[in-house]
Formats: structure tokens, C-alpha cells, sequence
């Protein structure tokens, strides 16, 4: 990656893709079908720090000369290239590699050039082996090394030497020595050099392509039956919820609650004196997005939370709700930031056929939308301050794209290593496009995806390109709105069924805490869970009788050991003749590791034949296929006969069976 040493091309690279009618002379080469990209360019490619990023393209022009590329990359804070050379594979295409170090926003692009030193070598060999005459193309390569003589380098001393003594000599073999060579390379002029496009590349940390995530509601986290939870409360359950194995503790809503319009229990429309009211109405006399619920603590109780959570692995994640109670300061600093209706009344926040009475919007068509834009980036920027590295995003889908576009650049710019995740329960084009404007992980329907074809259907489209080069599932399992209908009926089995899926297929995943307690009251006819928390005050035993907490710490476990169930893109799903059990074999990203799943979707002990076919793990230097595959809860061995091997699972002691597979 080493850069020009002596001297830079003699001409500017030609920027563009084609050449226009009125440039009929323009790029020499054509520089095409880049991998990767998304949408050609507009969007950001997504990586991890410290990882190779591998680069694809056709690279050509017209005629038999010599073709040389390289691969440049940059920060999009430093004004100075990086080089990497891309190599030959076939038929025209080429491949390179770059390693970001660090998270930030970086750029990429592919030079083309005529390697001419290369091109006279290459036809002189051709005519030497067939016995023809080559003195006057030993005289053009004489020629073409005093031509590309750089003006002052140690380079200069060498092509000089060689120049001298074929002059004296006639032996063209000084020409065609590997040194000389080399120093040709390093400091040619390249004056048909073409490039491409630069495209941009989003680098981020190790968590936004891996981690278990834990939600809490904090004022439900005491242990007084009918006293509100505090930040203390939520600082004594961190080391139980880090022994779990979870990566990071997601906290609803921590900010003062509105009163008028306050939503009672169930979220009926009259709510007592000592309803809570829901966390999502968010505002009131003690403060907006920038202060904290008194009766939960203080920023400094916060503060120690966060604390907390570091020195137990862990980190905040924190709930961005864009949106207000009637009580929120704003609306008396900002009126014009809000719509009111013609009899004066403000206008709240509506889906039908929902109402949210509680709840008013902030109007992104109003008068001043720079100042409400840079108020929302300063709160994100406040809780920055104050230790918070990830955000989960509420319904993002419901605000325009071009705010979300500015606000995740403008805080990375500042913080390139703050997370951004979009809960958005939309359409799935939406949800794609949301992603592409730099959310870091995405919700999912996975929470909808029950029956084997239409988990893998669904994988199959996460992991394809070009999906997986921009979309991070995090596969929720459950969340204080959604109580899927297949968790309805209580069953632990399927409880862990599910959580297993979501562990394994995906390597973001999490639940709402009370999942770890197999709740799952309904509302009748809906998925929704009754007496639901957004509207009271919970107090919980979390060492409840039939919990499934040691099952949730053996998967998260397993998972940190299993470098291969930390990614989501590398998915391949194996034969099994059982629709009642799904298969599936994942490779981790430097292939030292691979595990292989079989996980029942349906109650009953089930017998099937696990098939691995022809697909090979290993580094990609050292592919084979895989021979032995070890369980890794009970370390029993077995061998494959004929690719596969015959399993049991009974998914009443154990719905999810995952290998260590060896070659």
C-alpha cells in the first residue's frame, strides 16, 4: 500500500465514466461492474474496523497493451490516497483489497493504466521464444527506460546504469532485470492513468455487526410491588444481566412523562391518580429529550449506570423517541415547530386506526426546520456527552429521509463510533432505504417468520447482495409491543426455540425483559401483551420458577466462543428431510471458525438426516469439507458418512442442537 516514492502521474486522472460528445478523447479504460456498491454509488458500503474489504471490478480497453490497476482509499478526513494493487483473476476482471483501521467514513476507487515498460517486455519475450529479430525492440525498450527516467530518485541511478550498459553491451538482459523493473513501477508517469468514481464506505465498530441485546423498562425494575424503579434499581441487575451474556442494556425511554392526555392502564384514555402514563410521551415541567424522569434519578444516577455497565462488558443503548407530550417545553419555546388546527387545538399523533392523544409530532414541513433539525442532533450529541454510544431509533420510518441522512452524518463526523438501529416495522423497501442512509442495524420481520421455507426465504434475502452489504438484522424475539402469536400459548420450549433462531441466524438479536420468565398473557385477538408495561409499573421475580435464564446465558456463550454466529452474511442452509427442523452451517470472517444448527420449529421429538452436501469451511487457502462436527453443549463427536449424519431432538429438553464443524 506503499505510495509513489519519487513522482506523481504526469496528467490529472480523468474523473469520469465516459467520455461526453464534446470530449470525444476521454477515459482510455473502461473501469466497470465495481463490487462492492450500493446503488452505484450513492450509498455507503458497510464494514467493520480492522477487516479487509475486498474490491471486484471489470477492468479493460482496447488492444493487447499490458493493463495495471490499483485499488485507492482514503478517510474522508485525510486529503492523501492509500494504495493497493489489484490483481489479474479472469477474464478481464481484477481484484484488490483494503483494511480501514478505525471507524470513520471512508472513500474508495479503482486507477487504470497502461503499464507501458510491461507491454514492451511482454512483446519482446513473445518474439525472442518464436526466434525473431529483437534488436529494434531492444532499442525501443532502451528508449521507452530513458524515457521513464524520473527526474530525481534513487530510482534514477538504476535506470541510468541499465540504459549505459546496453548501450555498450547490446545485452537486452539488462533491461529485463526484476529490479529495474520494479523501479519502473514504483515511479512511472502513467499518462493515460483513468479512475473511477470514488465511492463511499462506512466503517464501524465490532458491535454493529454483533451483539445480544437486553431491553428494560427501568421504572420496572425495583423490587417494591407499587414503587417506581429507579437508575439504583437498574444498576443492581446490571451484573445478573451481564452474567446472561448480553452485550447491551437498551433503556426505554428515561425522560419526564407528560400529564395532559396521560394514558391510563391498558392504555385506556383516563388514567388515575397513580398511573405511570407511557414513556413515550415525553416531556414535562422537569424537562425534555435532555433530562431524565425524576422519579428515576438524576444525569449523575444516570451517569453511574453507565459506569456500571462498562465495568460489567456491557454498554447503554438509549431509546431516541421523536416525538413530545403536550407538556414538553418545546411546545412553549418552539410553537412554531408543531401543527395546530384551525380551532387552535394542537394536532396529536395518529396511525388509524390508533390514537396516541398523549403524544404530539413535531411538524419537519414547519417554518424554521434547520433549528428543529440541529435541536434533535443536539440531543443525540447531549447523551453522547454523557457516555451513550448507541441509539435505538423509534419509528424513523414516520420522519423524512434526508433528516435521518444528516443527522447520523453530522453526529459520526463528531463520533464515529455512536450506533444507530431502526425500529421500523414498514414496508420492506423502507425499511432497506433506511438502512442505506446509515442506520447501523435494522429491525426485522423476523418476528413474523415462523414455517422453515420462509425463515430461510427470508435469510437468503439478508444475506444476498446486495443486501448484506448495507441491511444488519437484529432479530428481536420480542418487544413491549409485540407479543408474537406463536409465543402465546406459554410453551418454554418454543420460547427457546425462538430465542435460539434469533441467536444463531442472526448475529444482533434481543429480547424484552420478562422473556427470560415465559410471559405471555395476550390481549385477547391481538399481539399485544395485556396489562402492558408501556402503562405501569411492573415489579418482577427474576429468579422466577420455570425461567430459562441458563439457557439464555449457554447461548449467548456459545455465541462469543463461536466467532461464525457473530455475522450474519455467510449463511448456508443444509438439507434436511424434516420440515419440522431447519439446518444451517456459518463461517466466521477469517474462516478459522464454522458451526453448523439444527433447530426444531415444531413440539415432538423429530429424527432427521442433517446433509452438508458439498459445502467446504476453512481460510481461504485451506477450504475443505466438513468431516466431524462436535455438539457444543454435550461435546459428543460425530462423523459425516456421505456429507451428512443422522440426528435426534427432542425439542422439550433441547429444541436447538449447534456443532463445532471440523474438516
Amino acid at each position: 500500500m506503499g505510495r509513489t516514492q519519487c513522482s506523481s502521474p504526469s496528467s490529472s486522472p480523468n474523473l469520469a465514466w465516459d467520455s461526453s460528445p464534446a470530449d470525444p478523447t476521454g477515459p482510455r479504460f473502461r473501469i466497470e461492474d465495481i463490487y462492492p456498491r450500493v446503488d452505484g454509488g450513492r450509498y455507503p458500503v458497510k464494514r467493520i474496523a480492522g477487516e479487509s474489504v475486498e474490491v471486484w471490478a471489470d477492468i479493460f480497453r482496447e488492444g493487447h497493451d499490458v493493463v495495471a490497476a490499483a485499488l485507492i482509499w482514503r478517510s474522508e478526513t485525510e486529503p492523501e490516497w492509500q494504495r493497493a494493487p489489484m490483481r489479474f483473476h479472469s477474464n478481464d476482471r481484477w481484484h484488490g483489497s483494503f483494511t480501514p483501521p478505525q471507524p470513520g467514513s471512508y472513500l474508495y476507487a479503482i486507477e487504470a493504466w497502461t503499464d507501458r515498460y510491461a507491454t514492451w517486455r511482454k512483446e519482446l519475450l513473445l518474439k525472442q521464444e518464436a526466434g525473431q529479430d529483437i534488436s529494434i525492440v531492444a532499442q525501443e525498450g532502451h528508449d521507452l527506460v530513458t524515457e521513464l527516467m524520473p527526474p530525481k530518485c534513487e530510482a534514477r541511478g538504476l535506470l541510468e546504469a541499465a540504459a549505459q550498459r546496453f548501450a555498450q553491451t547490446r545485452d537486452v538482459a539488462v533491461l529485463l532485470d526484476d529490479q529495474l523493473a520494479a523501479a519502473i513501477q514504483r515511479n512511472e508517469t502513467r499518462p493515460d492513468l483513468s479512475r473511477s468514481q470514488p465511492l463511499p464506505l462506512m466503517v464501524e465498530r465490532e458491535r454493529a455487526r454483533a451483539g445480544a441485546w437486553y431491553e428494560m423498562i427501568p421504572r420496572s425494575q425495583g423490587t417494591i410491588p407499587g414503587k417506581h424503579g429507579t437508575f439504583d434499581d437498574c444498576i443492581a441487575r446490571v451484573p445478573e444481566i451481564a452474567a446472561l451474556g448480553f452485550d447491551v442494556l437498551y433503556l426505554t425511554p428515561i425522560h419526564p412523562i407528560g400529564r395532559t392526555n396521560r394514558k391510563g392502564k391498558n392504555n385506556s384514555l383516563k388514567a388515575g391518580p397513580d398511573d405511570p402514563g407511557s414513556m413515550y410521551a415525553i416531556g414535562s415541567e422537569a424537562g425534555g429529550h435532555d433530562a431524565v424522569h425524576p422519579e428515576l434519578g438524576t444525569l449523575e444516577d444516570f451517569r453511574r449506570l453507565v459506569a456500571a455497565c462498562r465495568d460489567h462488558g456491557m454498554e447503554i443503548a438509549l431509546d431516541f423517541a421523536v416525538q413530545c407530550s403536550p407538556d414538553h417545553p418545546w411546545l412553549k419555546q418552539h410553537p412554531e415547530w408543531f401543527r395546530f388546527r384551525p380551532d387552535g387545538s394542537i394536532r396529536y399523533a395518529e396511525n388509524p386506526p390508533k390514537k396516541y392523544e398523549d403524544i404530539v409530532n413535531p411538524d419537519f414541513n414547519c417554518a424554521d426546520p434547520i433549528a428543529l433539525w440541529e435541536a434533535l442532533r443536539d440531543v443525540i450529541l447531549f447523551w453522547v456527552d454523557r457516555g451513550v454510544r448507541i441509539f435505538r431509533v423509534d419509528n424513523p420510518h414516520t420522519k423524512p429521509f434526508p433528516f435521518w441522512e444528516w443527522l447520523i452524518r453530522e453526529v459520526r463526523r463528531r463520533h464515529p463510533d455512536v450506533l444507530f438501529l431502526a425500529e421500523a416495522f414498514t414496508r420492506p423497501k423502507v425499511m432497506k432505504a433506511l438502512a442505506k442512509l446509515g442506520f447501523s442495524q435494522s429491525y426485522t420481520y423476523f418476528t413474523w417468520r415462523t414455517e422453515k421455507q420462509e425463515l430461510q426465504a427470508y435469510l437468503a434475502e439478508l444475506s444476498g447482495y446486495p443486501e448484506r452489504e448495507y441491511f444488519r438484522p437484529n432479530f428481536f424475539v420480542t418487544t413491549p409491543d409485540i407479543l408474537p402469536v406463536q409465543l402465546q400459548s406459554g410453551e418454554p420450549w418454543l420460547f427457546k426455540a425462538r430465542a435460539a433462531l434469533a441467536a444463531t441466524l442472526s448475529s444482533n438479536y434481543g429480547i424484552y425483559n420478562g422473556f427470560e420468565l415465559i410471559e405471555h398473557e395476550p390481549i385477547p385477538g391481538r399481539e399485544e401483551y395485556i396489562d402492558s408495561e408501556k402503562y405501569e409499573v411492573k415489579v418482577r421475580d427474576w429468579n422466577k420458577p420455570g425461567n430459562i435464564k441458563d439457557y439464555l446465558k449457554r447461548l449467548n456463550t456459545i455465541r462469543r466462543a463461536n466467532p461464525a454466529l457473530l455475522q450474519t452474511a455467510n449463511i448456508r442452509f443444509l438439507t434436511v428431510d424434516n420440515d419440522a427442523v431447519i439446518g444451517f452451517l456459518k463461517d466466521s470472517v477469517d474462516g478459522g471458525n464454522a458451526v453448523a444448527a439444527a433447530i426444531a420449529l415444531a413440539k415432538g421429538p423429530q429424527e432427521f438426516w442433517l446433509h452438508f452436501g458439498d459445502n467446504v469451511i476453512g481460510p481461504p487457502d485451506k477450504r475443505a469439507p466438513v468431516r466431524t462436527i462436535e455438539n457444543l453443549v454435550t461435546g459428543e463427536r460425530h462423523r459425516l458418512e456421505w456429507n451428512g449424519v443422522r440426528l435426534h431432538i427432542d425439542p422439550a429438553r433441547e429444541p436447538a442442537l449447534l456443532f463445532r464443524c471440523f474438516t
